[in-house]
């Protein structure tokens, strides 16, 4: 299971990239119509991509709980901080959708922002354990421990960067065509 959520992270990254590389197409041509009018990607309205964005965090947040619950990996200090971003991310996202709320990007960008800030420190920690002390991390589950190693570097808060940077990604098409 822990190569196939490294294999979607890695999937998560090339969409990333995907829409960071339209996004600097589209900038330098002018704007026609309405961005939501027309045919292709450029057609997709701010719901679809709401909901897509409710897509991956919900598919994140069962990923995490089967991690723990079902492969008793146990979660450790920095572990549950993102899940305390990625959980109500969710949610929001799903509620956002249900009530066509079109400004949901507002509650989703912070708590993305916040998630993929500790998905990083998390996978720093991995690479350089000296970077916190001892006394802030479980003996029993230490923060620096790599229960994934997919690849040579996709690690469980790397997958979990991976979902923040494209759902913030998305959160953010939907706030430029809402």
């Amino acid at each position: 299971m822990l190569r196939l959520f490294a294999i979607a992270a890695l999937v998560c990254n090339a969409a990333t990239l995907g829409l960071a590389a339209a996004a600097l197409r589209r900038r330098g041509r002018p704007r026609r119509g309405g961005l939501t009018s027309g045919p292709g990607p450029a057609g997709v309205g701010a719901r679809t991509v709401v909901g897509a964005a409710a897509l991956l965090a919900t598919a994140a947040t069962l990923g995490s709980l089967y991690l723990s619950e079902i492969a008793h990996l146990e979660p450790c200090r920095w572990c549950w901080f993102q899940r305390i971003a990625m959980y109500p991310l969710a949610l929001v996202l799903i509620v956002g959708l249900l009530f066509r709320d079109r400004t949901v990007y507002r509650y989703g960008l912070p708590m993305c922002v916040a998630g993929a800030a500790m998905s990083t420190w998390h996978y720093l920690l991995q690479h350089f354990p000296d970077l916190e002390g001892a006394a802030t991390c479980s003996i029993t589950s230490p923060c620096t421990v790599r229960y994934a190693w997919e690849f040579g570097f996709v690690s469980i808060p790397y997958m979990a960067g991976s979902v923040f940077v494209l759902v913030g990604a998305l959160l953010t098409l939907a706030w430029r065509r809402s």
